[in-house]
């Protein structure tokens, strides 16, 4: 079977004219293309292996993103629930990319220990920044999503050693948890340790490159296990 690339278009043009809208904070341009982004690269899932079956995980993933989008938009702070959503969303790419028996590679546990040493410099800096600002109640739940992000990004790694994930996929899916891992670096960092220039394009940039490398892959594998 070969993949139908052209709704990969549509995404691809609706995600750059939400980076430069993000940028130059065109609200309403980004009220638009921040949920059409991901309401496309759904319509592309959908035209190649469907939403459902093998794919059912990874769609509800991107839809509970997709919710977690709009929470973040709002001009009222739904941090929290916005927070919330992208769990359930984690939650969600985790199953689907643990779609079989449990499975462990030796050289997972060099990948857990980069992990941690990268949560042991960031998460000290967010939950101190978080008490400086009087949010410490948001502390635990930063925690909480942190380490599941980072067992999203463990479970994509692991597909390099899974039967039935083509090497393709498999580097489709790590790449685009990597970048969301990274986008979510640059969101806390921004939002509650120190300002970045062009925050919010980086933060968009890596995002939607990052759900497109994650439905990309689990397309791969769905159709060429």
């Amino acid at each position: 079977m070969v993949l139908e690339y052209y709704p990969l278009i549509v995404v691809l043009a609706l995600a750059i004219i939400n980076w430069i809208a993000s940028d130059r904070k065109w609200q309403v341009l980004v009220y638009i293309t921040k949920p059409a982004t991901m309401l496309a690269l759904l319509w592309w899932a959908w035209m190649n292996v469907g939403l459902g079956g093998a794919m059912l995980w990874f769609t509800l993933g991107a839809i509970f993103c997709l919710v977690g989008d709009i929470f973040l938009m709002i001009p009222r702070d739904m941090f929290i629930f916005g927070l919330l959503a992208f769990l359930l969303g984690h939650i969600c790419y985790i199953i689907g990319l643990n779609n079989q028996a449990p499975y462990f590679v030796f050289w997972g546990i060099l990948v857990i220990i980069v992990i941690a040493i990268y949560m042991f410099w960031l998460y000290p800096k967010l939950a101190n920044s978080l008490q400086a600002k009087g949010k410490r109640e948001l502390k635990i739940p930063v925690l909480i999503y942190s380490l599941v992000i980072s067992l999203m990004v463990y479970s994509a790694t692991l597909t390099w050693a899974r039967p039935g994930w083509p090497y393709l996929a498999a580097f489709s899916v790590s790449l685009g948890a990597l970048l969301f891992y990274l986008s979510d670096s640059f969101l806390a960092w921004d939002r509650f340790v120190n300002p970045l220039s062009h925050a919010r394009l980086r933060v968009m940039a890596t995002y939607h490159l990052g759900q497109i490398g994650i439905i990309l892959g689990a397309m791969l594998h769905i159709l060429f296990k």
